[in-house]
């Protein structure tokens, strides 16, 4: 996204530099400068400054350049959806549960889970929506507090997913700044830690909540509402 940004700025401080771009003289110059942006983050920009460090940063492929990123994130959600449909994810999970009979090794497994998700389904929603969904049961069962589950995945699968290069943030963050995700990896010390300590206190039983049975609301069996607005569910469509 570095070519809309020095687009954005061209237009304001360096008109002439769009038109340049752009090479249309015959376009009126409001629709010269749109042109210019909506160009530079479709398939970017490349300056000549004389700089080149300056270069590096305004320079790039736009959008385009982001495709095979795109193509990861809808091929990792394609077979996240494909697992949790056809029950293979509980097939999987199955096994973890029956390990971790205590609440220290559910937040384990629930970590261990989340991290696991993001090597093998490479993408950070699944890792999150995935992990929750296949223990968000297990904990209302032994009534651990939500915030508890919503923490531990927060803790792996959501500071993980930049450290693994094939993961979709991985992917996304070698593209935008140009550096592999294993030459990062070793300065990204909260996402290191962070799993680390969460380990730690699961292993140690510290922060697990827990809650009483009306903690955990039932859904209800009827809905009389409609959305925030108050209206009856018999009315709507009938406006």
């Amino acid at each position: 996204m570095q070519p809309a940004l020095g687009g954005l700025v061209a237009v304001v401080w360096q008109p002439s530099v769009v038109e340049a771009f752009v090479d249309e003289p015959d376009l009126p110059t409001p629709l010269v400068m749109v042109k210019g942006v909506w160009s530079a983050m479709a398939t970017g920009f490349t300056a000549d400054t004389g700089n080149a460090t300056l270069d590096a940063l305004v320079s790039g492929g736009g959008m385009a350049s982001m495709l095979i990123t795109l193509w990861l994130i809808l091929a990792a959600l394609a077979f996240g959806g494909i697992m949790q449909a056809t029950g293979q994810l509980g097939v999987l999970i199955g096994p973890l549960h029956r390990w971790a009979r205590s609440d220290r090794k559910l937040m384990i497994a629930t970590g261990g889970t989340g991290i696991a998700t993001n090597l093998v389904a490479a993408d950070q929603y699944l890792a999150i929506v995935l992990t929750t969904t296949v223990n968000k049961e297990e904990f209302e069962q032994r009534h651990i507090a939500p915030q508890s589950l919503s923490r531990q995945v927060e803790d792996t699968a959501t500071v993980t997913s930049p450290l693994v290069p094939w993961n979709s943030c991985g992917a996304y963050m070698a593209a935008s700044l140009g550096v592999a995700t294993i030459a990062y990896l070793p300065f990204c010390f909260f996402n290191l830690i962070n799993p680390a300590v969460s380990f730690a206190y699961a292993l140690l039983g510290r922060g697990i909540g827990h809650t009483d049975d009306d903690d955990y609301a039932a859904a209800p069996e009827t809905v009389d509402m409609y959305g925030i607005s108050g209206r009856d569910v018999d009315k709507v469509g009938r406006v």
